[in-house]
């Protein structure tokens, strides 16, 4: 083959791969962006039902924040078990394979329907008793004790939407989550208005309207949904016979890559929780100062947490069709762009800083933390949203789920954690250095995820 011969084929070769990437990436946006909006609109409707509720004092508020708590331990475990199904979901997906898939929804549902029956037993017969693990305020118990009845009866059905939602996005299907969250969300808005005050001509029934509003929104959307899916003959509507249909080897394997995406979840949620404590021993306005610097930090994740799902959502799929090799590059390649994304988000947030704490009513010293946090964020942050795709987008559409929980869980129980108590408790640094001493565990986490991701061994073909 003559030199000018080679030359035309690398540069075919070169330009094929540059449609192929540019087609990876195109996917990822026409996935993520939905996802996005989704989060972001239940960030928004969530504070509008948070202001609602204000509206009736500091006992309801602080009634249903501790009420709220069971729902987000709950959610946690379901998107555990949702979040480990779809490593099988995308890549049985990607092998056209519907009865694995079928299988792994089966598995998925049986866990998510016994851990949302376990919750709503709790909540039904010891209500006070479970509330007394938060507060020990008798007002705050009382007046939670009816609100978090009424609203449990609604955690079986919330199982079932998540992990039903879970599966259509690892089938490519965004929109119908999106459609079906959207107007539930929007609907809860609506009867929580007319519930707490007594407008739209239905009864006030105060913080037990605000329950019964959540719990009947989200019932309606997982009957909707199922309705919908059944009616349209979904690919993932079958009879429940199909979905217990299930073989000993198989459980083990889903077992073994779910269980360790559980674990991060959950051990995750509770670094987050330590943080928080020691923030609130530092003080009052420390606290407030992370509050809103955590919350502004949120909206500016809602992008990248898309783009991180639909990451393993595509990945997933490849790797399911046999693309191992490309899998690998396009991994690589996501790592080079995403954070040139998050280093142009990280600068604005920084230019914005100043001007955040106007739109709250705290001192001066407090609304100085809040411009210093989310300058120090906005500088990581690059880093962060890199740690985002490595772990949920990457690590885990390769079914490396062991590698995901130990990045994770390991800088941050080992490392961050006990530094930043030393920093904030002992040592009594500056808040901001304490901040910077709590994302200690980032630096960590990506250089140890860039050399999992390189090596290639980050991918398990577990169809």
């Amino acid at each position: 083959m003559n030199e000018q011969s080679l030359s035309f084929r690398g540069r075919f070769n070169i330009a094929g791969r540059i449609r192929t990437d540019s087609r990876f990436f195109r996917r990822i946006l026409v996935l993520g962006l939905p996802i996005a909006a989704q989060n972001l609109v239940q960030s928004l409707l969530n504070m509008v039902d948070t202001l609602m509720i204000g509206q009736l004092g500091e006992v309801s508020i602080a009634a249903v924040a501790l009420s709220n708590q069971i729902f987000f331990l709950m959610m946690l475990l379901i998107f555990g078990i949702s979040s480990g199904s779809a490593v099988f979901t995308a890549q049985y997906w990607g092998k056209k394979d519907m009865e694995g898939i079928h299988r792994t929804m089966g598995l998925g549902l049986i866990l998510g329907l016994a851990g949302g029956t376990l919750f709503t037993l709790g909540a039904q017969f010891f209500p006070a008793q479970i509330l007394g693990l938060f507060s020990k305020d008798e007002h705050v118990i009382r007046a939670g004790v009816p609100y978090l009845k009424t609203v449990s009866w609604s955690y079986i059905f919330t199982a079932v939407t998540i992990l039903l939602q879970g599966v259509l996005r690892s089938t490519g299907e965004v929109r119908i989550p999106l459609i079906f969250s959207v107007a539930a969300l929007s609907l809860n808005a609506v009867f929580n208005y007319g519930l707490i005050f007594g407008r739209l001509g239905l009864p006030e029934m105060g913080i037990r309207g605000a329950a019964l509003a959540t719990a009947g929104a989200r019932t309606l959307e997982t009957l909707s949904l199922l309705i919908y899916l059944y009616r349209s003959g979904h690919p993932v509507a079958v009879s429940p016979a199909q979905l217990l249909r299930q073989n000993r080897i198989f459980t083990g394997r889903f077992f073994h890559k779910v269980v360790p995406v559980i674990l991060n979840e959950v051990g995750w949620s509770m670094g987050i929780t330590m943080f928080t404590l020691i923030y609130a021993r530092m003080g009052t306005e420390v606290i407030a100062a992370y509050n809103i610097m955590d919350t502004f930090a949120r909206l500016t994740f809602v992008f990248f947490q898309g783009s991180g799902f639909a990451t393993a959502i595509v990945l997933g799929n490849m790797i399911g069709e046999g693309q191992r090799e490309h899998s690998i590059r396009l991994g690589k390649t996501i790592l080079m762009v995403v954070p040139l994304l998050g280093l142009a988000t990280g600068l604005l947030s920084f230019i914005l800083a100043p001007w955040i704490p106007v739109f709250f009513n705290i001192s001066a010293t407090a609304a100085s933390l809040v411009s210093a946090l989310i300058r120090i964020f906005g500088l990581v942050m690059f880093i962060k949203v890199s740690n985002l795709h490595i772990i949920v987008g990457l690590l885990r559409s390769g079914g490396d789920t062991h590698v995901g929980a130990i990045l994770e869980l390991i800088p941050m129980w080992l490392v961050s954690i006990p530094l930043a108590a030393l920093a904030g408790l002992v040592f009594h640094l500056p808040p901001p250095l304490v901040y910077l001493v709590c994302l200690s565990e980032e630096l960590i986490k990506y250089i140890a995820g860039l050399l999992r991701i390189r090596s290639g061994k980050w991918v398990h073909d577990l169809t």
